[in-house]
């Protein structure tokens, strides 16, 4: 059976969603982070890469075969299930999560902060933090800029745990030092430690995201 065909809409009684956004040095922290995990891990992981579409088959091929959960690339109306990674496509879309459990892509927008980067790690994390209604761990890793530090805030605020890549880990602290800047991060971890914390939240999962906690 695959994980698709397990699927659940998206809730309190859902598995613990794991959100991962990366840029620069991205491809090599994921698989540091995502091969800790054993292919018995049963939460639901969506990775956010700077990538264009067209390369978003191969880097899903690739991560596949560097960790032991299956690997493929968010489809839209996808629903998410355990034991899965879904990667975002790039190009002129964001992936968001929509209030009936559901993936959606949507053009990206006009503001330009945001057309800068696509798909938008913020614009995925902050629709995380306004429907989803299970545990939820927000990840931010090494990138240039500031993509994802908002949308790790409005996941914290939520109630999810967040953590940051540290400095001496990343490749370009950017992305990781803004979340820092904006206290958006509740744990602030090496890379080599953010694959092991994250079984230890599979042991211990935090608890579903507070409703009205964001705007």
């Amino acid at each position: 059976m695959t994980a698709r065909a397990t699927a659940k809409r998206a809730g309190t009684g859902g598995p613990t969603l794991v959100t991962v956004g990366a840029s620069a040095g991205g491809p090599g922290a994921l698989a540091t982070v995502l091969s800790a995990l054993p292919k018995t891990y049963r939460g639901t992981i969506v990775v956010l890469q700077h990538v264009d579409a067209q390369f978003a088959v191969g880097m899903a091929s690739w991560l596949g075969e560097q960790i032991a959960l299956p690997v493929d690339v968010a489809k839209e109306g996808d629903t998410l299930a355990p034991g899965m990674v879904v990667l975002a496509a790039g190009d002129d879309v964001h992936l968001t999560l929509g209030a009936a459990g559901l993936l959606r892509y949507v053009r990206a927008d006009a503001d330009a902060t945001r057309r800068a980067y696509a798909p938008s790690i913020d614009v995925f994390f902050e629709s995380v933090a306004a429907h989803w209604r299970g545990p939820a761990v927000g990840v931010l890793l090494t990138g240039m800029g500031r993509d994802g530090a908002q949308g790790l805030r409005a996941m914290r605020d939520a109630g999810a745990v967040t953590i940051a890549q540290d400095q001496a880990s990343s490749v370009v602290y950017g992305m990781p030092k803004a979340a820092a800047e904006l206290a958006a991060a509740s744990e602030i971890l090496p890379l080599g430690h953010i694959g092991p914390r994250l079984l230890q939240l599979e042991q211990t999962p935090p608890l579903p995201l507070r409703q009205g906690a964001h705007g």
